[in-house]
């Protein structure tokens, strides 16, 4: 089991800036969309970092490197960025299944809509689970759609006609070993219980005043670590 994870500070261009940390207590396999980490593969530690909404760098993968060498962290991992304030974590625990998120909803849209144009400062949801159980490959993918529905089934209770933001991510992490569960869809018992927990997640997130964007604030205020689970 993964615990939840620590908020502390960055220095970073003269700011102290908020970002999660995950440090499991041995390796774990995980599946991600990140912009490091991606695929599916041994995970070390997880990052989720907020930058600015005016956030333009073109090297991401770079920064999130430089972000967890400062953090002491190394070997293989996954890092996320987002704009809004990670001090906002939501938590979510159901059937064993543990569930972070962090929702930026400023700039939503519709997946499919060839209309849409490109926000100047997407809103980012991160959403980062650990299932108790070894999935296969196969249930790895399927947990990341899994996740994925919920979240716009959450978007849209939320009242917005969208399927989520241009730069969400996904990972889901498990146990390396033991007995592969070979399923994680909606309706399987590990997927019925992410389903459930990013539901909640996303929702109460969603819903929170105030959170939806970090902007250039100085400083923030950040306890020692992540609110409890919901």
């Amino acid at each position: 089991m993964i615990g939840a994870p620590v908020l502390t500070r960055r220095a970073e261009e003269g700011r102290e800036v908020p970002v999660l940390v995950w440090r499991p207590g041995a390796p774990v396999l995980a599946i991600s969309s990140a912009v490091v980490g991606g695929g599916i593969g041994p995970c070390r530690w997880v990052v989720n970092a907020t930058v600015p909404m005016s956030y333009d760098r073109d090297d991401p993968a770079t920064h999130l490197g430089e972000i967890a060498g400062g953090l002491g962290l190394s070997g293989p991992g996954v890092g996320l960025l987002t704009g809004v304030d990670v001090a906002g974590l939501v938590a979510a625990d159901d059937g064993g299944v543990r569930l972070w998120a962090t929702v930026g909803l400023g700039a939503p849209i519709q997946a499919a809509a060839d209309d849409d144009p490109v926000p100047p400062h997407a809103g980012t949801i991160n959403i980062v689970a650990w299932v108790p159980r070894r999935l296969s490959d196969g249930a790895l993918v399927n947990a990341v759609a899994t996740v994925t529905e919920a979240k716009t089934q959450a978007i849209r209770e939320l009242g917005l006609a969208a399927t989520g933001t241009a730069t969400d991510a996904v990972a889901v992490l498990c146990p390396p070993d033991g007995p592969a569960a070979a399923y994680a869809g909606p309706r399987a018992e590990w997927g019925r219980h992410l389903a459930r927990a990013a539901h909640r997640a996303v929702l109460t997130g969603g819903a929170a005043k105030g959170r939806a964007a970090w902007s250039d604030r100085q400083d923030l205020p950040v306890p020692s670590r992540a609110p409890a689970a919901t």
